[in-house]
């Protein structure tokens, strides 16, 4: 089973995760957008158990999710302000790690059987959807917890907006 670290800019909050992801969620919902500053997230999921601290104490931003009314838990360095995981009222044992914060942004598997896009309605003009990939207009799941059919593109897909 492979480990895998990450830590902030600064390197004063460190973590470390075990296997690889549950699933990989790549978010392309407002909030992901503002707390990533780019199109989308790249997130990695982990059951919490296979995630933990290894140096430092982040600070934690709570949002009330618009979709669910769910609390949304946004960890984060104080010195530097790197956004680093996630943890949700909602998937309670669940951990979203900010990708792109691991040492190698690479290491887990991408692919088209433990990923899916979400938020697609609001999604950047000119992202391009892979092919074969479960999205979602909105989120996978309706607040209820029940799963909403995805749509599936059999070549890639770039999104338009007018």
């Amino acid at each position: 089973m492979k480990n895998a670290q990450g830590g902030c800019l600064c390197g004063n909050v460190r973590y470390e995760t075990r296997g690889q992801p549950v699933k990989v969620t790549l978010c392309h919902c407002r909030f992901c957008q503002r707390a990533t500053g780019g199109a989308y997230l790249v997130e990695p999921i982990f059951e919490a158990q296979a995630f933990r601290l290894t140096k430092g104490v982040p600070k934690t931003y709570t949002h009330v999710s618009g979709g669910s009314g769910k609390e949304v838990f946004v960890h984060f360095c104080d010195t530097c302000g790197t956004k680093l995981f996630l943890q949700f009222e909602r998937f309670a044992d669940a951990v979203g790690v900010y990708g792109g914060t691991f040492d190698d942004p690479n290491w887990f598997e991408l692919t088209p059987e433990n990923s899916k896009h979400i938020f697609l309605g609001v999604a950047q003009r000119g992202t391009v959807i892979p092919a074969r990939v479960d999205t979602y207009s909105e989120h996978a799941f309706r607040t209820d917890g029940t799963p909403i059919a995805p749509t599936v593109f059999d070549a890639p897909h770039v999104i338009e907006k007018e």
